[in-house]
C-alpha cells in the first residue's frame, strides 16, 4: 500500500496537472512585481514634406522634432499589493495540490483494498471450484462402480461448470481492480500480471469524532483553502483601495526646430494627473468587500461539511468494526463446519447432492460476506484519514 501511494504521488496525470498550477501562480507572482515601463513618444511636426515652405508670411513651420518621455508614478503601493495578492495566490495553488493528494491518496487506498478483495475472492471461488471438482472425479469413480445413478454424476458436473463460471468472474473483477489501481498510480501501459502484497488494513480504535474534527480543522487542505482564499480576498481588497489611487506621471519632452540653416532646442517637463471624477474605483472595491463576507459564509459551512462527513465517516467505521467482528464469531466457523461435515457425509453417501451445495454455497455466502466485512472495515480507515487530513498531515 505505502509503496502504490508513493508511486501514485509521483506520477498520478491529474496530480502532475495539479501541479502545474503552483508554477503558473509564480510567474503571476513575476509580472506582479513589475514596475510600469516609461513611453517613449517621437514625433515630427511641420514638416515640409508636401511642399509647402516656412517664412515669415506663412506659419506652416518650421520643422520640428519632439522627443518625450513619460514616466509612470504608482501610488497607494499598488506593486506591494500586487505581489501580496500573488502569494496568496501561490499558496491557494499549493493548497490545492494538497488537497488533490489528499483525493488521489484516498483513490489508490480504496483501489488497493478492492484489488485485495477481489484477490479474495478469486481465491474463494478457485477453492469452491477445486472442491467441486473433486467431488466431480468421485462420483465419476463411483459411476463405475455401479454405485451413483449417471443423472447424480451430471448435476455434480453441472455445479461444477457453474463454479467454474464463477472463478472466470472472479478473475475479470479481478483484473478490473488491477487496471483501475494502475490507472491511478499513473501508468500509462497497464501491467497484466500486477502483484500486491499486505493483508486488509485492521487496528486499534481511531480518535473521537470530537478530536478527529479538530484536528482536521488544522490540517485539511480545502479547509485550509477556504481559510486561504478569505486571506487572498483580505489581499484583493487592500489592492483594489490601493487601484482607487490615482497614479501621477511625470515627463519629459526634447524639442527641435530648424529652417533655412538656423533652429535650436528646447526642453519642457510635464506633470499629469487623471480627476478621478467618476471612475475612483468603486465597483472593484466593493467586490473584494463582498467577496470577504462570501468567503466567511463558505468557511462556516465548509465546517458544518467536515463536522458531517467525519460523523457519517465513523458511524461507516463502527458498522464495520461491528459486522466484522459478528462475521468471525458467529457466522464463519459455522459456515464452515456445516460445509466440511456436509462433505463428508456426501462422500460418504449419506447426504444429498443438493444438501451439499446448500452448505458449499451457504460458505460461500459466509466467506463473500467476510471478505466484503474486511474490506469495508479497511475502507473505513482509509477514510477516517482521509476526513481527518492525516493523509496529508506531514505534506
Amino acid at each position: 500500500m505505502e509503496q502504490a501511494v508513493q508511486e501514485a504521488l509521483a506520477n498520478n496525470l491529474e496530480l502532475a496537472s495539479q501541479r502545474f498550477n503552483v508554477s503558473v501562480a509564480e510567474t503571476r507572482a513575476i509580472t506582479a512585481n513589475l514596475r510600469p515601463n516609461p513611453i517613449l513618444t517621437v514625433s515630427g511636426q511641420t514638416l515640409n514634406v508636401l511642399g509647402a515652405t516656412y517664412s515669415a508670411s506663412s506659419p506652416a513651420g518650421p520643422n520640428q522634432l519632439n522627443v518625450h518621455t513619460d514616466f509612470p508614478i504608482e501610488r497607494g503601493h499598488k506593486r506591494e499589493e500586487r505581489t501580496a495578492v500573488a502569494k496568496q495566490e501561490k499558496t491557494l495553488a499549493e493548497l490545492g495540490v494538497r488537497e488533490m493528494m489528499r483525493q488521489v491518496i484516498f483513490s489508490v487506498q480504496s483501489a488497493f483494498v478492492d484489488v485485495q478483495q477481489a484477490d479474495e475472492n478469486l481465491k474463494l471461488a478457485q477453492e469452491n471450484l477445486q472442491r467441486l471438482e473433486g467431488v466431480v472425479t468421485i462420483n465419476e469413480a463411483r459411476l463405475k462402480s455401479g454405485d451413483l445413478a449417471k443423472v447424480e454424476l451430471e448435476r455434480s458436473q453441472v455445479a461444477a461448470l457453474q463454479f467454474r463460471a464463477a472463478v472466470q468472474q472472479a478473475q475479470l473483477q479481478l483484473d478490473q481492480a488491477k487496471t483501475q489501481l494502475q490507472f491511478l498510480l499513473g501508468r500509462k501501459q497497464p501491467v497484466p500480471n500486477l502483484a500486491i502484497a499486505g493483508p486488509f488494513r485492521r487496528e486499534g480504535a481511531p480518535p473521537a469524532p470530537a478530536e478527529m474534527t479538530r484536528l482536521a480543522f488544522d490540517r485539511r487542505p480545502d479547509f485550509l483553502l477556504f481559510q486561504q482564499s478569505q486571506a487572498r480576498s483580505r489581499a484583493d481588497l487592500r489592492l483594489q483601495l490601493a487601484n482607487g489611487k490615482v497614479d501621477y506621471s511625470v515627463g519629459t519632452e526634447y524639442t527641435h526646430q530648424r529652417a533655412y540653416g538656423v533652429g535650436g532646442s528646447s526642453l519642457g517637463v510635464y506633470f499629469s494627473v487623471p480627476l478621478p471624477v467618476f471612475n475612483r474605483n468603486q465597483g472593484e472595491i466593493l467586490r473584494a468587500q463582498r467577496e470577504i463576507e462570501q468567503g466567511s459564509a463558505r468557511i462556516e459551512a465548509q465546517r458544518a461539511f467536515i463536522s458531517n462527513e467525519i460523523d457519517k465517516a465513523y458511524r461507516q467505521y463502527t458498522v464495520a468494526q461491528q459486522l466484522l467482528t459478528s462475521v468471525e464469531t458467529g457466522i464463519l466457523a459455522k459456515a464452515r463446519s456445516v460445509r466440511d461435515t456436509t462433505e463428508y457425509s456426501y462422500r460418504r453417501g449419506e447426504a444429498s447432492l443438493v444438501e451439499f451445495l446448500d452448505a458449499q454455497r451457504a460458505f460461500n455466502d459466509a466467506m463473500q460476506t467476510y471478505n466484503d466485512a474486511r474490506a469495508n472495515f479497511a475502507r473505513s480507515l482509509y477514510l477516517l484519514d482521509t476526513v481527518s487530513g492525516a493523509t496529508v498531515s506531514g505534506s
